[in-house]
């Protein structure tokens, strides 16, 4: 599976396992598959919803500050890819 570096995580919500995700490069849409990758993370998931601003968006480009839901702990600087077959 190739993957395509599209952001980083700019924070991580704890208490709801949310991350704040820069996008920097391609774009991301809900259905997609994201990898989350740094020194202790490393996991795989699909995109149910994305958040700007509070509001739930169906895509997020190049310069967009995104909120998504995940499902294991996410760190400050690891790097999103996403995932294409």
């Amino acid at each position: 599976m190739a993957e395509l570096e599209i952001g980083k995580v700019t924070h991580y919500f704890s208490k709801i396992g949310v991350a704040a995700i820069e996008i920097t490069n391609g774009s991301l849409s809900v259905g997609d598959t994201i990898h989350v990758k740094g020194h202790t993370t490393d996991f795989t998931q699909a995109v149910d919803s994305i958040q700007l601003d509070n509001q739930s968006i169906p895509t997020a480009v190049p310069g967009h500050a995104i909120g998504i839901k995940v499902k294991d702990h996410a760190r400050q600087h690891d790097l999103v890819y996403k995932v294409t077959a």
